[in-house]
Protein backbone atom coordinates (compact mmCIF):
# COMPACT_ATOMS: atom_id res chain seq x y z
CA UNK A 1 0.00 0.00 0.00
CA UNK A 2 0.89 3.57 -0.56
CA UNK A 3 2.29 5.36 2.35
CA UNK A 4 -0.63 7.75 4.02
CA UNK A 5 -0.55 10.04 6.61
CA UNK A 6 -1.06 8.42 10.54
CA UNK A 7 -3.96 10.60 11.25
CA UNK A 8 -5.89 8.53 9.14
CA UNK A 9 -6.36 5.67 11.46
CA UNK A 10 -7.74 8.54 14.03
CA UNK A 11 -10.40 9.35 11.72
CA UNK A 12 -13.28 6.98 11.40
CA UNK A 13 -15.84 7.00 8.34
CA UNK A 14 -19.57 8.58 8.76
CA UNK A 15 -21.17 5.24 9.04
CA UNK A 16 -24.81 6.67 8.76
CA UNK A 17 -23.73 7.36 5.19
CA UNK A 18 -23.36 3.17 5.13
CA UNK A 19 -26.68 3.51 6.21
CA UNK A 20 -28.67 5.93 3.67
CA UNK A 21 -26.29 3.93 0.61
CA UNK A 22 -28.18 0.94 1.87
CA UNK A 23 -31.91 2.56 1.78
CA UNK A 24 -31.38 4.37 -1.35
CA UNK A 25 -30.21 0.75 -3.14
CA UNK A 26 -33.82 -0.62 -1.44
CA UNK A 27 -35.87 2.13 -2.67
CA UNK A 28 -34.18 1.70 -6.36
CA UNK A 29 -35.25 -1.67 -5.93
CA UNK A 30 -38.81 -0.31 -5.38
CA UNK A 31 -39.22 -0.39 -1.81
CA UNK A 32 -41.22 2.29 -0.58
CA UNK A 33 -38.38 4.05 1.96
CA UNK A 34 -38.77 6.56 4.76
CA UNK A 35 -35.78 8.52 5.46
CA UNK A 36 -35.20 9.57 8.91
CA UNK A 37 -31.09 8.79 9.13
CA UNK A 38 -30.14 12.03 7.26
CA UNK A 39 -29.82 15.24 9.10
CA UNK A 40 -31.06 17.19 6.65
CA UNK A 41 -34.92 19.07 6.23
CA UNK A 42 -37.14 17.90 3.53
CA UNK A 43 -37.95 21.53 2.78
CA UNK A 44 -36.22 22.90 -0.28
CA UNK A 45 -34.22 25.89 0.00
CA UNK A 46 -36.67 28.80 0.31
CA UNK A 47 -37.97 30.50 -3.31
CA UNK A 48 -36.66 34.05 -2.69
CA UNK A 49 -33.08 32.76 -1.84
CA UNK A 50 -33.49 30.38 -4.91
CA UNK A 51 -34.38 33.31 -7.20
CA UNK A 52 -31.51 35.31 -5.63
CA UNK A 53 -28.99 32.68 -6.50
CA UNK A 54 -30.18 32.78 -10.24
CA UNK A 55 -29.93 36.48 -10.57
CA UNK A 56 -26.26 36.04 -9.55
CA UNK A 57 -25.53 33.80 -12.31
CA UNK A 58 -27.40 35.65 -14.77
CA UNK A 59 -25.43 38.75 -13.82
CA UNK A 60 -22.27 37.45 -14.14
CA UNK A 61 -21.46 37.69 -10.33
CA UNK A 62 -19.42 34.44 -10.43
CA UNK A 63 -15.93 35.80 -9.70
CA UNK A 64 -14.23 35.36 -6.28
CA UNK A 65 -14.94 37.64 -3.39
CA UNK A 66 -12.41 38.33 -0.64
CA UNK A 67 -11.26 35.56 1.88
CA UNK A 68 -14.02 36.71 4.60
CA UNK A 69 -16.74 36.75 1.93
CA UNK A 70 -19.05 39.27 0.55
CA UNK A 71 -18.89 42.83 2.98
CA UNK A 72 -22.48 43.00 2.27
CA UNK A 73 -23.19 38.83 3.37
CA UNK A 74 -20.83 39.66 6.51
CA UNK A 75 -22.52 42.97 7.26
CA UNK A 76 -26.42 41.37 6.57
CA UNK A 77 -24.99 38.69 9.25
CA UNK A 78 -24.00 41.01 11.68
CA UNK A 79 -27.05 42.58 11.55
CA UNK A 80 -29.54 39.68 12.44
CA UNK A 81 -27.66 38.65 15.34
CA UNK A 82 -28.09 42.82 16.62
CA UNK A 83 -31.52 42.87 15.02
CA UNK A 84 -33.38 39.31 15.75
CA UNK A 85 -30.96 38.19 18.50
CA UNK A 86 -29.76 41.14 20.73
CA UNK A 87 -26.25 40.44 20.50
CA UNK A 88 -23.80 43.04 19.47
CA UNK A 89 -21.66 42.03 16.44
CA UNK A 90 -20.18 43.80 13.82
CA UNK A 91 -19.37 42.63 10.70
CA UNK A 92 -15.53 42.71 10.86
CA UNK A 93 -16.30 39.87 13.06
CA UNK A 94 -18.07 37.92 10.88
CA UNK A 95 -16.03 35.32 8.47
CA UNK A 96 -18.06 33.41 5.63
CA UNK A 97 -16.84 29.50 5.15
CA UNK A 98 -17.55 26.84 2.85
CA UNK A 99 -19.91 25.02 5.32
CA UNK A 100 -19.87 25.35 9.00
CA UNK A 101 -17.60 22.84 8.60
CA UNK A 102 -15.37 25.28 6.82
CA UNK A 103 -15.85 27.42 9.97
CA UNK A 104 -14.69 24.89 12.58
CA UNK A 105 -11.80 23.72 10.18
CA UNK A 106 -10.43 26.99 10.56
CA UNK A 107 -10.96 28.10 14.36
CA UNK A 108 -9.82 24.59 15.26
CA UNK A 109 -6.56 25.67 12.69
CA UNK A 110 -6.09 28.81 15.29
CA UNK A 111 -6.24 27.29 18.42
CA UNK A 112 -4.66 23.40 17.74
CA UNK A 113 -1.61 22.06 18.06
CA UNK A 114 0.18 18.96 17.71
CA UNK A 115 -1.23 17.27 21.12
CA UNK A 116 -3.21 20.09 21.95
CA UNK A 117 -6.49 18.73 23.78
CA UNK A 118 -9.90 19.55 23.30
CA UNK A 119 -13.02 19.16 24.93
CA UNK A 120 -16.05 17.87 23.42
CA UNK A 121 -19.27 15.53 24.30
CA UNK A 122 -20.17 12.34 23.96
CA UNK A 123 -22.38 11.39 22.06
CA UNK A 124 -21.78 14.79 19.98
CA UNK A 125 -21.63 15.08 16.63
CA UNK A 126 -18.70 13.07 14.67
CA UNK A 127 -16.79 15.66 12.29
CA UNK A 128 -16.05 17.71 15.21
CA UNK A 129 -13.44 15.55 17.09
CA UNK A 130 -12.28 14.06 13.71
CA UNK A 131 -11.04 17.55 12.43
CA UNK A 132 -9.18 18.10 15.92
CA UNK A 133 -7.85 14.46 14.63
CA UNK A 134 -7.26 16.16 11.27
CA UNK A 135 -4.85 19.03 13.19
CA UNK A 136 -3.12 16.69 15.39
CA UNK A 137 -4.77 17.21 18.75
CA UNK A 138 -6.36 14.96 20.72
CA UNK A 139 -10.24 15.33 20.77
CA UNK A 140 -10.93 14.21 24.78
CA UNK A 141 -14.62 12.68 24.91
CA UNK A 142 -16.31 13.33 27.83
CA UNK A 143 -19.39 11.07 28.37
CA UNK A 144 -22.56 12.80 28.96
CA UNK A 145 -26.11 11.97 29.71
CA UNK A 146 -29.53 13.10 31.06
CA UNK A 147 -27.84 14.09 34.20
CA UNK A 148 -26.29 16.76 32.44
CA UNK A 149 -28.86 17.36 29.81
CA UNK A 150 -26.18 15.61 27.43
CA UNK A 151 -24.04 18.56 27.90
CA UNK A 152 -20.75 19.48 29.14
CA UNK A 153 -21.03 21.12 32.40
CA UNK A 154 -18.47 23.64 34.54
CA UNK A 155 -17.22 20.56 36.92
CA UNK A 156 -16.62 18.09 33.90
CA UNK A 157 -14.63 21.07 32.13
CA UNK A 158 -13.05 21.06 35.33
CA UNK A 159 -12.29 17.76 36.18
CA UNK A 160 -11.19 16.90 32.10
CA UNK A 161 -9.10 19.79 31.39
CA UNK A 162 -5.14 19.30 31.77
CA UNK A 163 -2.45 21.62 30.68
CA UNK A 164 -2.45 21.15 27.18
CA UNK A 165 -6.34 21.78 27.16
CA UNK A 166 -6.96 25.07 24.59
CA UNK A 167 -10.39 24.54 23.97
CA UNK A 168 -14.15 23.19 24.57
CA UNK A 169 -16.85 22.48 22.13
CA UNK A 170 -20.40 22.66 22.44
CA UNK A 171 -23.49 22.38 20.64
CA UNK A 172 -26.58 24.02 21.29
CA UNK A 173 -28.68 22.74 19.95
CA UNK A 174 -27.17 19.81 20.08
CA UNK A 175 -26.78 16.73 17.93
CA UNK A 176 -27.83 14.28 17.74
CA UNK A 177 -29.63 15.07 21.56
CA UNK A 178 -31.43 18.48 20.65
CA UNK A 179 -30.78 19.46 24.04
CA UNK A 180 -29.99 23.69 24.62
CA UNK A 181 -27.66 25.49 26.71
CA UNK A 182 -29.49 28.64 27.98
CA UNK A 183 -27.02 32.23 27.98
CA UNK A 184 -26.63 31.68 31.63
CA UNK A 185 -25.27 28.62 31.40
CA UNK A 186 -23.18 29.40 28.53
CA UNK A 187 -21.75 32.40 30.62
CA UNK A 188 -20.99 29.95 33.60
CA UNK A 189 -18.90 27.71 30.96
CA UNK A 190 -17.64 30.67 29.27
CA UNK A 191 -16.24 31.41 32.92
CA UNK A 192 -14.69 28.27 33.57
CA UNK A 193 -12.67 28.12 30.00
CA UNK A 194 -11.25 31.38 30.65
CA UNK A 195 -10.27 30.30 34.36
CA UNK A 196 -8.16 26.78 32.36
CA UNK A 197 -6.67 29.21 29.92
CA UNK A 198 -8.62 28.02 26.95
CA UNK A 199 -11.31 29.22 24.00
CA UNK A 200 -14.62 28.38 24.37
CA UNK A 201 -16.16 27.37 20.60
CA UNK A 202 -20.27 27.15 20.54
CA UNK A 203 -21.30 25.30 17.99
CA UNK A 204 -25.01 26.37 16.89
CA UNK A 205 -25.72 25.29 13.65
CA UNK A 206 -29.35 24.14 14.58
CA UNK A 207 -29.54 28.16 15.67
CA UNK A 208 -33.13 28.88 14.45
CA UNK A 209 -34.75 25.67 15.06
CA UNK A 210 -35.71 25.55 18.80
CA UNK A 211 -39.11 24.81 19.76
CA UNK A 212 -39.89 25.41 23.63
CA UNK A 213 -38.24 28.82 24.43
CA UNK A 214 -36.99 32.21 22.46
CA UNK A 215 -34.58 32.43 19.97
CA UNK A 216 -31.12 32.71 21.64
CA UNK A 217 -27.36 33.23 20.56
CA UNK A 218 -24.10 32.67 22.70
CA UNK A 219 -22.72 35.87 21.50
CA UNK A 220 -25.15 38.01 23.90
CA UNK A 221 -23.25 35.89 27.02
CA UNK A 222 -19.81 37.33 25.55
CA UNK A 223 -17.73 38.18 22.61
CA UNK A 224 -14.58 36.67 23.63
CA UNK A 225 -15.76 33.16 22.48
CA UNK A 226 -16.07 31.46 18.83
CA UNK A 227 -19.44 30.63 17.33
CA UNK A 228 -20.33 28.78 14.48
CA UNK A 229 -23.16 28.55 12.35
CA UNK A 230 -24.82 27.78 9.24
CA UNK A 231 -27.45 28.32 5.89
CA UNK A 232 -27.81 24.64 5.77
CA UNK A 233 -30.41 23.85 8.50
CA UNK A 234 -32.60 26.86 9.64
CA UNK A 235 -32.59 28.68 6.14
CA UNK A 236 -32.44 24.90 4.27
CA UNK A 237 -29.44 25.65 2.50
CA UNK A 238 -27.52 22.74 2.70
CA UNK A 239 -26.32 21.69 -0.87
CA UNK A 240 -25.48 25.41 -1.46
CA UNK A 241 -22.11 24.85 1.60
CA UNK A 242 -22.02 27.94 3.20
CA UNK A 243 -21.65 28.77 6.48
CA UNK A 244 -19.78 31.33 8.97
CA UNK A 245 -18.19 32.29 12.00
CA UNK A 246 -17.95 34.61 14.61
CA UNK A 247 -14.48 35.34 16.23
CA UNK A 248 -12.82 37.85 19.01
CA UNK A 249 -11.81 40.83 17.20
CA UNK A 250 -8.17 39.38 18.33
CA UNK A 251 -8.54 36.36 16.16
CA UNK A 252 -9.83 37.96 13.18
CA UNK A 253 -6.55 38.26 11.28
CA UNK A 254 -5.13 35.27 11.43
CA UNK A 255 -8.37 33.67 10.60
CA UNK A 256 -8.44 35.45 8.00
CA UNK A 257 -4.99 34.01 6.67
CA UNK A 258 -5.83 30.96 6.75
CA UNK A 259 -8.79 31.36 5.66
CA UNK A 260 -6.65 32.85 2.30
CA UNK A 261 -4.77 29.63 1.98
CA UNK A 262 -7.14 26.91 3.00
CA UNK A 263 -10.77 27.92 1.09
CA UNK A 264 -9.30 31.32 -1.42
CA UNK A 265 -12.88 32.49 -0.24
CA UNK A 266 -16.57 31.19 0.27
CA UNK A 267 -18.61 29.68 -3.09
CA UNK A 268 -19.80 33.26 -4.29
CA UNK A 269 -23.29 32.28 -6.07
CA UNK A 270 -24.19 31.01 -2.72
CA UNK A 271 -23.04 34.10 -1.00
CA UNK A 272 -25.32 36.48 -3.05
CA UNK A 273 -28.50 33.86 -2.53
CA UNK A 274 -27.69 34.21 1.03
CA UNK A 275 -28.24 37.53 1.37
CA UNK A 276 -32.14 36.92 0.76
CA UNK A 277 -32.18 34.64 3.17
CA UNK A 278 -32.42 38.00 5.57
CA UNK A 279 -35.09 39.28 4.00
CA UNK A 280 -38.73 39.03 5.69
CA UNK A 281 -40.61 36.93 3.05
CA UNK A 282 -37.78 34.52 3.57
CA UNK A 283 -38.10 34.22 7.46
CA UNK A 284 -41.87 34.36 7.42
CA UNK A 285 -41.58 31.13 5.22
CA UNK A 286 -38.49 29.61 7.20
CA UNK A 287 -41.18 30.56 10.50
CA UNK A 288 -43.31 28.18 9.18
CA UNK A 289 -41.82 25.37 8.65
CA UNK A 290 -39.97 25.94 12.22
CA UNK A 291 -43.48 25.28 13.34
CA UNK A 292 -43.78 22.19 11.25
CA UNK A 293 -41.09 20.98 12.60
CA UNK A 294 -42.34 21.44 16.10
CA UNK A 295 -45.54 19.64 15.22
CA UNK A 296 -43.50 16.65 13.74
CA UNK A 297 -41.29 16.32 17.03
CA UNK A 298 -44.06 16.79 19.44
CA UNK A 299 -46.07 13.99 17.21
CA UNK A 300 -43.40 11.49 16.89
CA UNK A 301 -42.02 11.90 20.85
CA UNK A 302 -45.33 11.10 21.82
CA UNK A 303 -45.75 7.92 19.02
CA UNK A 304 -42.45 6.74 20.09
CA UNK A 305 -42.92 6.62 23.54
CA UNK A 306 -46.05 4.64 23.25
CA UNK A 307 -43.75 2.22 21.65
CA UNK A 308 -41.71 1.79 24.04
CA UNK A 309 -38.80 3.81 22.51
CA UNK A 310 -37.58 6.09 25.39
CA UNK A 311 -36.39 9.54 24.74
CA UNK A 312 -33.42 10.21 26.76
CA UNK A 313 -33.02 13.79 26.55
CA UNK A 314 -35.58 16.57 26.14
CA UNK A 315 -35.31 17.44 22.31
CA UNK A 316 -35.50 21.06 22.79
CA UNK A 317 -33.99 22.16 19.34
CA UNK A 318 -32.86 20.49 15.93
CA UNK A 319 -35.01 18.41 14.18
CA UNK A 320 -33.22 14.84 16.15
CA UNK A 321 -34.89 12.51 18.86
CA UNK A 322 -32.12 10.36 20.76
CA UNK A 323 -33.70 6.49 21.77
CA UNK A 324 -33.07 4.20 24.07
CA UNK A 325 -34.10 1.09 22.73
CA UNK A 326 -33.01 -1.31 25.73
CA UNK A 327 -36.04 -2.24 25.94
CA UNK A 328 -35.62 -4.45 22.70
CA UNK A 329 -32.26 -4.56 21.74
CA UNK A 330 -28.35 -4.13 23.09
CA UNK A 331 -27.25 -3.27 19.57
CA UNK A 332 -28.36 -0.59 18.01
CA UNK A 333 -26.87 -1.50 14.88
CA UNK A 334 -28.41 -4.50 14.24
CA UNK A 335 -31.88 -3.59 15.01
CA UNK A 336 -31.27 -0.50 12.47
CA UNK A 337 -29.95 -2.48 9.80
CA UNK A 338 -32.84 -5.03 10.22
CA UNK A 339 -35.56 -2.27 10.66
CA UNK A 340 -34.74 -0.86 7.29
CA UNK A 341 -34.80 -4.24 5.46
CA UNK A 342 -37.96 -5.54 7.45
CA UNK A 343 -39.93 -2.11 7.33
CA UNK A 344 -37.78 0.02 5.08
CA UNK A 345 -37.26 2.48 7.56
CA UNK A 346 -33.86 4.08 8.11
CA UNK A 347 -32.67 5.47 11.30
CA UNK A 348 -28.86 6.10 12.46
CA UNK A 349 -27.58 3.88 15.36
CA UNK A 350 -25.55 5.30 17.82
CA UNK A 351 -22.21 4.33 16.42
CA UNK A 352 -21.78 7.33 15.09
CA UNK A 353 -21.95 9.54 17.60
CA UNK A 354 -19.35 8.07 19.89
CA UNK A 355 -18.55 5.81 22.87
CA UNK A 356 -21.43 6.83 25.20
CA UNK A 357 -24.46 4.37 25.08
CA UNK A 358 -24.11 4.45 21.60
CA UNK A 359 -24.81 0.66 21.58
CA UNK A 360 -28.53 1.15 22.34
CA UNK A 361 -29.16 4.09 21.29
CA UNK A 362 -30.45 5.05 17.67
CA UNK A 363 -31.11 9.18 16.33
CA UNK A 364 -34.13 9.40 14.36
CA UNK A 365 -34.35 12.79 12.04
CA UNK A 366 -38.31 14.30 11.83
CA UNK A 367 -37.53 15.58 8.18
CA UNK A 368 -40.27 13.75 6.68
CA UNK A 369 -44.01 15.17 6.77
CA UNK A 370 -46.41 14.38 9.74
CA UNK A 371 -48.33 11.53 7.25
CA UNK A 372 -44.78 10.11 6.33
CA UNK A 373 -44.12 10.09 10.01
CA UNK A 374 -47.46 8.51 10.90
CA UNK A 375 -46.73 5.38 8.41
CA UNK A 376 -43.27 5.04 10.12
CA UNK A 377 -44.46 4.61 13.57
CA UNK A 378 -46.58 2.04 12.04
CA UNK A 379 -43.89 0.40 10.54
CA UNK A 380 -41.53 0.46 13.49
CA UNK A 381 -44.49 -0.64 15.92
CA UNK A 382 -45.02 -3.44 13.77
CA UNK A 383 -41.26 -4.65 13.64
CA UNK A 384 -40.68 -4.22 17.64
CA UNK A 385 -43.86 -6.60 17.93
CA UNK A 386 -42.34 -9.16 15.48
CA UNK A 387 -39.00 -8.08 17.51
CA UNK A 388 -40.08 -9.25 20.43
CA UNK A 389 -41.98 -12.35 19.21
CA UNK A 390 -38.79 -13.60 17.48
CA UNK A 391 -37.13 -13.28 21.29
Amino acid sequence: MPHTAPRLARIEPFHVMRILGEAQALAASGRDVIHLEVGEPDFPTPQPVIDAGIAALQTGKTFYTGACGLPELREAIAGFYRERLGAAVTADRVIVTPGASGALQLILALLVGRDDEVLLTDPGYPCNRHLVSLLEGRPVNIPVDARSNFQLTPELIRSHSSARTVATLLASPANPTGTVLDVDEIKILQDVCNQNQQQLIVDEIYQGLVYDSPHTTALTASDQLFVVNSFSKFFQMTGWRLGWLVAPEWAVADLEKLAQNLFLAPPTTAQHAALAAFRPDTLAILEQRRQELQARRNYLQHALGQLGLIVQARPEGAFYLWLDCRRFTNDAEQFARELLHAEAVAVTPGRDFGDQGSAYSIRIAYSQPINRLEEAITRIGRHLRNYCAAA
